[in-house]
């Protein structure tokens, strides 16, 4: 069965991305083709990126890197939920991606993002960091907006057309991630 990690990339107290997170995950448990985990950064409190050693030499010193390695390493894709903060994704999210190279490689990722405009330059950072890690990004992003996925800036109450993106990303994310498994096979076979 594919394995699909779903990121929660806002550690921040009051952070909105704790709604978006359970309403992908109620959509997720919905359905059939995936296995669909919650990984929620605010678990992994890694320091600024501390490895003596770049990611792609694949040489993990510190326990902390270790066990974030083991965690990414066990899933097939990915869909990171993305706050924008300053017209790029959170600091803690790209952290996160940074400390690791070999484990996030020949792995779909897709996008649920959120802000004022609805995450979407987010999600094109998030976009650029994946070509250079060997991640297929897939075409649909959520956009949710601050300004009408949000009651009061707060309460998230994504319309329709977003439940329809939503499963859109799903099953493009899944469909890559089942696509690209012939390529991690090989690798680890190396």
């Amino acid at each position: 069965m594919t394995r699909i990690g779903i990121i929660l990339g806002s550690t921040r107290p009051g952070r909105r991305g704790a709604q978006v997170a359970d309403w992908v995950m109620e959509h997720a448990k919905n359905r059939a083709d995936a296995e669909f985990e919650l990984i929620d950064l605010a678990d992994y409190p890694l320091p600024h990126l501390d490895e003596p050693l770049p990611p792609s030499m694949g040489q993990y010193q510190n326990p902390h890197t270790q066990q974030w390695a083991a965690t990414i390493a066990k899933y097939d894709g990915f869909i990171f939920i993305t706050p924008e903060y300053n017209h790029s994704t959170s600091g803690v999210l790209k952290n996160a991606i940074d400390y690791l190279y070999a484990e996030w490689n020949n792995k779909a990722m897709g996008v649920v993002s959120y802000g004022a405009v609805g995450g979407a330059r987010a999600a094109e950072h998030l976009r650029l960091v994946a070509g250079e890690l060997q991640m297929a990004d897939v075409r649909t992003n959520v956009a949710l907006s601050m300004f009408t996925d949000f009651v009061n800036f707060t309460d998230l109450q994504p319309g329709e057309h977003q439940v329809q993106a939503l499963g859109t990303l799903m099953d493009q994310v899944v469909e890559w991630s089942t696509a690209l498994a012939p390529l991690r096979a090989v690798r680890q076979a190396a």
